[in-house]
């Protein structure tokens, strides 16, 4: 028997990523798209979500129909609306949304007592797999140099990436120390030795990089490199709507695209 599609919430539909999953939802049968919300003021405000369908986008999430989950990927006042709303309605919530301050990190962790929520900074399947890798590797070659090498176009904004930074953190704590402790952001002039136990980190801006991320795990006489292309962006729309199938159903706790490859 074949299941009913899930109604789904775009938050930040007008939004680089949101007009990603727009484009996917179109043939994606698992899905039916019940609610599109942009930002107050957005040009896209009351315009229909596809040409010629009679779904509008709307500012808030007020005349929200019922759903079975919802998607993020607007702003911290974005994502504190929607949460309002998810935990009101019992809705799982699958959130890409960063730069949030610390009350607001405090809420999602609090909320995680309530509902079902999966907070990444990289919606990749595949990078998923790759800091699965990592930890694992970092893991088993404690006294090995680390070394983490991005690159991406030359409009980002930020450096390292906050997948770079991930996937530090991850193979820092399978090392039993944190990021802040281990890690060395730029090299320049008379540095010494390198200092062991540290996780270094490169960085490459230039052109239309989607983006790539190397870690470089180094011994006495062989190196292991793990590493993860991306050449096409829908691939983090793909990871988020296979993230809101998983999550759909799932008991209240905090969960990771981790979690996602673990079916």
């Amino acid at each position: 028997m074949t299941s009913a599609p899930l109604r789904l919430a775009i938050n930040g539909a007008s939004g680089r990523m949101g007009q990603a999953l727009l484009a996917l939802l179109r043939t994606d049968a698992r899905f039916e798209l019940a609610h599109a919300v942009v930002s107050p003021g957005s040009a896209h405000d009351g315009e229909p979500v596809w040409p010629g369908q009679a779904l509008r986008c709307a500012n808030d999430w007020s005349k929200a129909p019922a759903l079975d989950v919802a998607i993020d990927f607007s702003g911290p006042t974005g994502l504190a609306a929607a949460l309002d709303h998810c935990l009101a309605h019992g809705l799982p919530l699958v959130t890409g949304t960063t730069g949030l301050d610390a009350a607001l990190q405090a809420r999602l962790e609090a909320a995680g007592t309530r509902i079902a929520l999966l907070r990444a900074a990289n919606f990749s399947l595949g990078v998923a797999l790759l800091t699965r890798l990592l930890r694992e590797a970092a893991t088993a070659l404690p006294d090995w140099d680390l070394e983490i090498v991005e690159a991406h176009h030359g409009r980002k904004q930020d450096a390292p990436s906050g997948t770079a930074l991930a996937l530090g953190q991850a193979a820092a704590s399978a090392r039993g120390t944190t990021l802040r402790d281990a890690a060395v952001y730029g090299r320049e002039g008379h540095t010494g030795e390198r200092a062991p136990g540290g996780i270094g980190f490169a960085v490459v801006r230039g052109g239309d990089i989607v983006g790539e991320h190397q870690a470089l795990l180094i011994g006495s006489g062989e190196r292991l490199e793990l590493g993860h292309r991306a050449t096409d962006r829908t691939i983090f729309a793909r990871g988020a709507l296979a993230a809101a199938v998983w999550i759909t159903g799932r008991p209240s706790g905090i969960y990771a695209m981790d979690d996602v490859l673990s079916v």
